[in-house]
């Protein structure tokens, strides 16, 4: 198998509460992009906006997040914020998200 390729359990990697609530679990990054995985529990909410100086992509695996003006995001859901942008998620009913940061 090629050196620059990276197959891995997501479930095994060791997961940091990074907020009340709120679990992620630190990818694979290369120099053009970071991976990550969040586990939220059910009522858990971002402590603040999040402002986006690079590109950021999520996808809804499983769960809803309550995001963007208060829309529901439920599985199979894909957001893809542009450099400049803001939002703050939650959730009633927990969730796990699974997404790309890109720098600028």
């Amino acid at each position: 198998m090629a050196q620059d390729i990276q197959i891995l359990q997501v479930d095994e990697i060791e997961p940091t509460e990074v907020f009340p609530g709120i679990l992620r679990r630190d990818l694979p990054a290369t120099g053009h992009s970071r991976g990550w995985l969040y586990d939220f529990a059910p009522g858990a909410e971002w402590p603040e906006v999040d402002h986006h100086e690079g590109e950021e992509r999520y996808y809804v695996v499983s769960g809803e997040i309550v995001d963007l003006d208060e829309r529901r995001l439920g599985p199979g859901s894909y957001v893809v914020f542009a450099p400049g942008t803001t939002h703050r998620p939650r959730t009633e009913t927990g969730a796990r998200i699974l997404g790309i940061s890109i720098p600028n």
